[in-house]
């Protein structure tokens, strides 16, 4: 039972495979949450889709806010606004009454990738893009629509294209985010951080993003499929009597914007400062910072849009897989339920994992992991490379193997901090660090000494979701400001590097790109036509 009797915010965190639903104070204290794991489950299919069901969103979320309100005791009269946060880059189209035309496509999704080809190219290409096309799109927005076809851009083109009779029934196409608050409110919008990866939206301005007639035109898409937009810290609506009762809160309660599953705990992670950057490891992984300015690196797939701060840009980059590939290792190798009846996996399997990983040294007897189980984003956008183990020898162990796939996601990310302080045009010092995988102080440790950085363990890093949602709630409603915040943000640890572990990394990580640039044609070949 919690004591606290400040107002809090009722906020959610969907993620891809987990639900987290907490109290958080407009400064962003999260007084108490839970959580509901692998509570909706990806459907892939071929060609490379993956859906989910709407329908499964909406079940965990009330089921999850009901047991956190049952099991804290909160006083309903407490809660003073509803903030979501669900995952980025998805689409869900629905009819004029709000009802879902078929499964969410998800930013899995690589079904679309031919159709980004068709309107990006040209005759003359740099990189794949045709330069005229390149000019246009990265001077309103940015960015341009990657070739991986995972944004909603693509998902929408794949619709119109494939299914054209659910496009045209389609009323508007939804952000994940956006169906969530439309469940709540009843209204159809979405948000100036929100809409940003459907790259039709002029983004120069800052403080007044639209959409721009010609964008449209050359992604092929009609304006009126897509909501009306607002500033992140909007609010959007009273929280409808169906839903309250579902969610067991008062109706009329405030429902605030909210923002996707990467900008909400970019603001979560208490780097809030231009240039104050931090790491996200969950089921993907990103480097990110605020920054005063819009920039674009084509080349390594990043752009600086517009945040979840009013007024403020962050930049935008992802790594596929970070803590999902200790999930493929727990389900596929280490607790497969298959023919060899190793059984269902032990709840503790990821501090297993841990101890693991501790035990073995540093450097993993010479073992690398690349975490591309899933293609690659940034620093390269590339959906044909794969993952793997290489040096293995007879003297390896399990503890070894774990250790490596610590190591591995630590690299990527050392891969992309070479071009991310090339954006920024200056040295990080410490770094935040957020997300499932900040619990753990080995991995906080791995990251230390493969990035030569101090690495800083936010308090309760798993929650910088319901964190950053919370005190959007709070900005929009008047009860906080970002200086407020700020100074309430608690780190738990600094982990400082190893230096007599400088050398070893050093030498890991050139071989870990070297995997890289020698692969990748082979990667091309065997994959161009699986997916």
């Amino acid at each position: 039972m919690s004591a606290h009797t400040a107002p809090l915010i009722l906020a959610i965190d969907l993620g891809t495979t987990a639900c987290k639903i907490g109290l958080v104070t407009p400064n962003g204290k999260v007084v108490a949450y839970t959580q509901e794991s692998d509570a909706t489950p990806t459907h892939f299919l071929p060609g490379g889709g993956a859906e989910q069901d709407p329908s499964d969103w909406w079940k965990v979320v009330t089921a999850t806010t009901r047991r956190l309100l049952r099991e804290t005791n909160t006083p309903r009269e407490q809660v003073v606004a509803v903030s979501a946060s669900v995952h980025w880059s998805g689409t869900v189209a629905v009819n004029q009454e709000g009802k879902p035309l078929g499964n969410a496509i998800i930013w899995m999704d690589t079904r679309g990738a031919p159709y980004i080809k068709e309107i990006t190219g040209g005759v003359v290409k740099i990189d794949g893009y045709g330069p005229d096309k390149i000019l246009t799109w990265v001077r309103l927005t940015g960015g341009i629509p990657t070739h991986s076809g995972k944004d909603p851009v693509a998902h929408i083109l794949f619709i119109k294209n494939k299914h054209p009779e659910i496009y045209k029934a389609a009323y508007k196409f939804l952000e994940p985010k956006d169906y969530m608050n439309f469940l709540l409110t009843g209204e159809m919008a979405s948000d100036y951080s929100t809409i940003a990866l459907h790259w039709v939206t002029d983004n120069r301005d800052i403080n007044n993003v639209r959409y721009d007639p010609k964008l449209l035109k050359m992604a092929g898409i009609d304006r009126e499929k897509l909501p009306d937009l607002y500033p992140t810290t909007h609010i959007l609506g009273k929280l409808l009597p169906e839903a309250a009762e579902a969610m067991d809160l008062p109706a009329g309660l405030p429902v605030s914007m909210g923002a996707p599953d990467v900008q909400a705990p970019t603001l979560g992670s208490g780097a809030v400062g231009d240039f104050e950057p931090h790491i996200y490891v969950g089921t993907s992984s990103w480097l990110s910072c605020h920054v005063p300015f819009k920039k674009s690196d084509l080349f390594h797939n990043m752009a600086s849009l517009p945040s979840a701060i009013p007024g403020r840009y962050f930049v935008a980059n992802e790594q596929e897989t970070s803590g999902v590939s200790l999930t493929f290792l727990r389900d596929k190798f280490f607790f497969a339920d298959d023919d060899l009846g190793t059984g269902r996996a032990p709840d503790n399997a990821y501090q297993l994992f841990d101890r693991m990983a501790a035990g073995a040294p540093p450097g993993s007897h010479g073992v690398i992991f690349t975490p591309w189980l899933y293609g690659e984003r940034t620093p390269v956008d590339d959906p044909t490379l794969r993952g793997g183990f290489y040096n293995l020898s007879l003297q390896i162990t399990r503890a070894d193997l774990i250790r490596a796939a610590f190591e591995g996601v630590a690299m990527n990310t050392r891969w992309l901090l070479k071009y991310m302080e090339k954006f920024v045009h200056r040295r990080f010092g410490p770094i935040n660090i957020i997300g499932g995988g900040g619990i753990s102080d080995v991995w906080c440790q791995i990251f230390a000494d493969v990035l030569n950085r101090p690495i800083r363990q936010i308090k309760d890093p798993q929650a910088a979701g319901l964190r950053g949602v919370g005190v959007i709630a709070g900005l929009a409603l008047d009860l906080t400001t970002l200086e407020d915040y700020a100074r309430y943000v608690e780190i738990q640890q600094t982990f400082s590097p190893n230096p007599d572990n400088r050398a070893m990394y050093d030498g890991l990580f050139d071989a870990f790109t070297d995997i890289y640039k020698r692969n990748r044609s082979l990667y091309r070949k065997l994959n161009r036509f699986s997916k």
